[in-house]
C-alpha cells in the first residue's frame, strides 16, 4: 500500500447537500479533505450527485450493491450496511446513527463517537468534523438576541418542548427554532402558539449561519442516545455554548467549559441566566480545533491503512443493545 490511497465512498444519497442531511455533509468533507491530503477520492451515490475534488459513480437501487463497486478503489468505505457478498477490496462501514432494535455489526464498524461505540460493544470511533472555511467566520460584535434550537422539531427525542420550557422560565428570554415549524402535522396535529419562540423551518445555507451567528446558546435537552450532535459543534463553532442533557456523546462532547449538562429543567434555566459565564471565543475554538474536517480525515487514513493490512477494526462484530426506553430522562 503506497502513500497515497483510492478511496471509494459508498452511500445511498446526493450529494452535496444544501440543506440538511448530516451525513452526506460529513461524507463531503471527508472526501474533501482526503483530496487534499493527496488521496483518489471517488464517490458511489444516488444520481443527481456531483462532485468537483472526485469523480461520481452513480449507485442504482436496482441492482446488487457488490456488482456495482470499482475494482481499482484501495479502500471502500460503506456509509450504510454493506453488501452480504464479498467486497473486492478492504472496507469499513461508519454507523452514523442508533439501530431500533439489537443488531450485530460488520467487524469493520466505526461509530462516530465513544459512547456510540461503547453502548455496541467497540472501542472503534472517530469523531464527525466539517471544513470550517465553508462556515465563515463568527462575528464578535453581532448581538446575541436569542437562545437556538437546531435539530427535527417533530422528532420527540429532540425534546424541542423542553427547550421551549427552559427559554419560557427566564423573563424576556426568546428561542428561534432551526428545523420546524409552528403547525407540526408530521407526528400528530401540535400547533406551538408561544409569542417568544420564532420557528425559521429547515433552513440552510447562508440563513442558517446568519442565525447562528446571533444566538448566545443552543438548547439541546435529548432525550435519546445522541450519537454525535453536527447541532453541538455547529453551535459551539459559532460562539454558542451548550445546554442540553448527559444523553449519549453529550458529556464527552460538551465539556464544563463549553456548556452545561441536566436532566433538569430548572438547572438548564439557571444556566441560561447566568450565560456569560461561557466564553463565545472559547466555545469557537474548541469546535475549530477539536472538530475539523482534517482530525476527521486523518483518523479514518488510520482506519484504512488498517484493513488495508489486512486487520480488523473490532476484535469480535460490534452487537447493538437492547431497545432502551422510548424517551430518557428529563425533568
Amino acid at each position: 500500500m503506497t502513500d497515497s490511497m483510492h478511496i471509494l465512498i459508498v452511500h445511498d444519497g446526493i450529494i452535496p447537500v444544501s440543506r440538511y442531511g448530516g451525513t452526506e455533509r460529513v461524507i463531503w468533507y471527508l472526501g474533501k479533505e482526503l483530496a487534499r491530503m493527496g488521496h483518489r477520492v471517488s464517490y458511489l451515490v444516488r444520481k443527481g450527485s456531483s462532485c468537483d475534488f472526485g469523480t461520481v459513480h452513480w449507485l442504482d437501487p436496482s441492482r446488487a450493491l457488490s456488482d456495482q463497486l470499482p475494482c481499482e478503489a484501495d479502500v471502500v468505505h460503506f456509509q450504510n450496511a454493506p453488501p452480504r457478498t464479498p467486497v473486492p477490496a478492504p472496507y469499513i462501514v461508519t454507523v452514523h446513527g442508533n439501530a431500533a432494535g439489537k443488531t450485530e455489526y460488520d467487524a469493520n464498524t466505526v461509530f462516530v463517537s465513544q459512547n456510540h461505540a461503547a453502548r455496541n460493544g467497540s472501542r472503534s470511533y472517530v469523531y464527525n468534523g466539517l471544513d470550517w472555511d465553508d462556515y465563515g467566520s463568527p462575528d464578535w460584535h453581532a448581538p446575541r438576541r436569542y437562545a437556538h434550537f437546531l435539530g427535527d422539531a417533530a422528532w420527540k427525542v429532540k425534546n424541542l418542548r423542553g427547550a421551549i420550557r427552559v427559554v419560557t422560565s427566564v423573563p424576556g428570554e426568546r428561542l428561534a427554532v432551526l428545523g420546524g415549524y409552528r403547525v407540526n402535522i408530521r407526528m400528530g396535529f401540535r400547533v406551538t402558539l408561544h409569542p417568544r419562540v420564532t420557528f425559521c423551518g429547515m433552513v440552510g445555507g447562508e440563513r442558517k449561519l446568519a442565525l447562528l451567528r446571533h444566538s448566545k446558546a443552543l438548547l439541546f435537552p435529548v432525550r435519546w442516545h445522541e450519537p454525535f450532535g453536527l447541532a453541538l459543534v455547529e453551535s459551539l463553532y459559532f460562539g454558542a455554548p451548550v445546554l442540553g442533557t448527559p444523553h449519549g456523546s453529550l458529556p464527552e462532547i460538551v465539556l464544563p467549559e463549553v456548556g452545561c449538562l441536566s436532566t433538569q429543567s430548572s438547572v438548564l434555566t439557571q444556566a441560561l441566566k447566568d450565560i456569560g459565564q461561557y466564553s463565545p471565543r472559547r466555545c469557537h475554538e474548541y469546535a475549530r480545533d477539536c472538530f475539523n474536517a482534517r482530525r476527521m480525515a486523518e483518523e479514518y487514513v488510520k482506519k484504512y491503512l488498517t484493513v488495508a493490512d489486512g486487520k480488523p477494526l473490532n476484535e469480535r462484530p460490534p452487537q447493538g443493545p437492547e431497545p432502551t426506553a422510548k424517551l430518557l430522562d428529563w425533568e
